[in-house]
């Protein structure tokens, strides 16, 4: 259980903060770059659920959990040293749920023909934006795992990529199932 009972230590004053595990990094260290990424694709679906029907709020209820699970599991490098709890990591059923409800979500919407540009609803602006900030920590996060001496776990990363597919299905979703979606014409404006 996490306990805050002061909001700033000053620990962080000089640009480091601590990890889960209490090694310091740098603010601008890829890994807290990676969950900060993460933390603000969860910020940007807070936003979303101002503007979601009751069944997408619900769905993104358990993502926003979900994402305080990818946050913790990041800031917890695998090192194979032992830590004194044990550490919260992703699991392939967080992924399963999320392609259960990406299946459910389009079932009910009509094939693209064309790109969709971000827009259409307030909910599906704000669920494409959220889409393109989840696909900024996926890179991250392959980057991180990419780094010598960095692990990133595989439902992890594949949490990632899922979660960018689900926001875009949900962005079709909110727009009337599709029929509100904004369409890319290529050279429209020549």
């Amino acid at each position: 259980m996490v306990t805050l009972n002061r909001i700033y230590t000053r620990t962080g004053d000089k640009g480091t903060t601590a990890l889960a595990s209490g090694e310091r990094r740098s603010k601008a260290d890829l890994r807290v770059e990676t969950y900060g990424t993460v933390d603000e694709t969860n910020a940007c679906l807070g936003l979303v659920r101002l503007h979601a029907d009751p069944a997408l709020d619900a769905m993104l209820g358990l993502i926003q959990n979900d994402l305080f699970d990818l946050g913790a599991d990041l800031a917890t490098p695998e090192t194979g040293e032992p830590l004194p709890y044990e550490p919260l990591r992703m699991v392939d059923a967080q992924v399963k749920r999320l392609e259960a409800d990406i299946d459910a979500l389009n079932a009910n919407l009509s094939p693209l023909k064309s790109f969709v540009l971000p827009g259409g609803s307030p909910a599906a602006a704000a669920l494409h934006l959220a889409r393109t900030v989840c696909r900024r920590a996926e890179r991250l996060a392959v980057a991180l795992a990419a780094t010598e001496g960095e692990n990133v776990s595989a439902p992890a990363l594949q949490y990632l990529n899922r979660l960018s597919d689900f926001l875009f299905v949900a962005s079709r979703a909110a727009n009337a199932n599709g029929a509100d979606d904004v369409l890319w014409v290529p050279g429209k404006n020549r």
